[in-house]
């Protein structure tokens, strides 16, 4: 039978012809989906590498399996001449669409494998496959509004001139949102995984996700806070990748020293505190450096002014370096170490502690801290330093009973 018989033979019982033409295409859809789409499903569910399920999740074979039949309604569209250029714009109509949708899940696919790679270093790249997929629905859109108006697409591309100041205003964000991408990527100031700090949004936790228009980050207390990207352009933000990077987090806090507890240190107390391993070495040393000035300017010492003196609050800062020196979970080398003393103070003289800790975790940082402190403002007492504190109700009771 030609073609030209069997279109005479359609054409004289419509009947037979949906029948057929409905059940070809039904028999036609259910192979793809059921066989074919199925199938792959099957078969990525049974491999070992994940790239195949991230792609079946996003692509959706059953999805896909739609273009079998509306590919044989266009092909085949000749055979009803009468309403050939109608069924083929439907069918393309459809066809269009559902290849745009699958390269944009194709896109989301290509994402997620990218991020889930072992050496993924948090340098997002979803911004400009957003783009991507923006310029895909474009194009989509653009041969849709060709497709039903029968007029070429380089005639309503050449239309868009004229509009291009109202898209301009409709895409700002985007076009804003792209070139901040662009700056964040190229500059490397933002990677998925980062801590940042944002105080003008209130956000302070790890980055979870960089698109074109946003980027979330969950906070330290569960929320998550939406930040637009060309906003990170425009506000002030801490990155604290750098102290990770480093392997270490900064420790710097004061123990404040009432200033009325500092005293020249006697014999007694030398003797005394000589017995501290860890300054006693230091200790041996000072005491030989004051005995052999004493001996050079024997003439005039007379009084512990004449020259060098110990002091309890300088014995105290050995013994705080001397103690994180012997600590090793403190960095002692690579990264600042420092002990010193501030500028007094009405709350009284700071002794500030300025080390690096060799975890970056919070727990193991704040656990190692706050032993740190334990130890040192219960060790003061020993170097007859009394730790400020504001006066509480005790205190004025205790005055008032001495009083009476």
């Amino acid at each position: 039978m030609t073609v030209e018989q069997f279109q005479l033979w359609l054409n004289q019982d419509p009947l037979i012809t949906i029948s057929a033409t409905t059940t070809a295409l039904l028999l036609l859809f259910l192979i793809s989906r059921n066989i074919i789409a199925r199938g792959i499903i099957h078969i990525s569910a049974r491999t070992q590498t994940k790239v195949d399920d991230i792609l079946v999740k996003y692509i959706k074979p059953l999805r896909i399996a739609w273009l079998a039949p509306f590919l044989a309604i266009y092909l085949f569209s000749y055979l009803i001449p009468d309403y050939q250029e109608y069924i083929k714009k439907g069918a393309l109509f459809i066809i269009l669409w559902i290849t745009a949708v699958t390269l944009t899940s194709l896109l989301t696919a290509f994402n997620e494998i990218y991020e889930n790679r072992p050496d993924f270093k948090g340098v997002s790249i979803q911004s400009y496959l957003d783009i991507a997929k923006i310029l895909i629905m474009a194009v989509a859109l653009i041969l849709s509004v060709s497709l039903l108006s029968g007029q070429s697409p380089v005639v309503l591309l050449t239309g868009l001139g004229a509009i291009t100041a109202f898209l301009l205003l409709v895409f700002q964000n985007t076009i804003l949102s792209l070139v901040a991408s662009v700056q964040i990527n190229s500059m490397d100031l933002i990677k998925e995984g980062d801590w940042i700090d944002v105080p003008s949004y209130g956000a302070d936790g790890d980055v979870l996700n960089i698109s074109l228009h946003t980027i979330k980050v969950q906070n330290f207390d569960m929320t998550t806070t939406v930040i637009p990207t060309h906003k990170m352009m425009d506000v002030a933000y801490k990155n604290w990748r750098g102290m990770r990077d480093a392997g270490g987090r900064r420790i710097q806090r004061p123990i404040r020293i009432d200033m009325t507890s500092m005293k020249i240190c006697d014999d007694v107390m030398l003797e005394e505190l000589g017995k501290i391993d860890l300054i006693h070495d230091h200790l041996e040393k000072r005491i030989n450096e004051i005995k052999a000035y004493q001996v050079e300017h024997s003439d005039h010492f007379d009084s512990p002014l004449d020259g060098p003196q110990i002091t309890n609050t300088e014995l105290f800062r050995v013994y705080i370096e001397s103690y994180l020196k012997c600590r090793e979970d403190i960095h002692r080398q690579g990264l600042p170490f420092l002990i010193r003393s501030l500028e007094p103070t009405p709350t009284g003289l700071p002794i500030e502690i300025y080390v690096f800790t060799k975890t970056t975790k919070w727990e193991e940082y704040e656990a190692i801290q706050s032993e740190i402190f334990d130890h040192l403002l219960a060790a003061a007492g020993h170097f007859k330093l009394r730790v400020f504190q504001e006066p509480t109700g005790m205190d004025f009771a205790q005055f008032a009973q001495n009083i009476h």
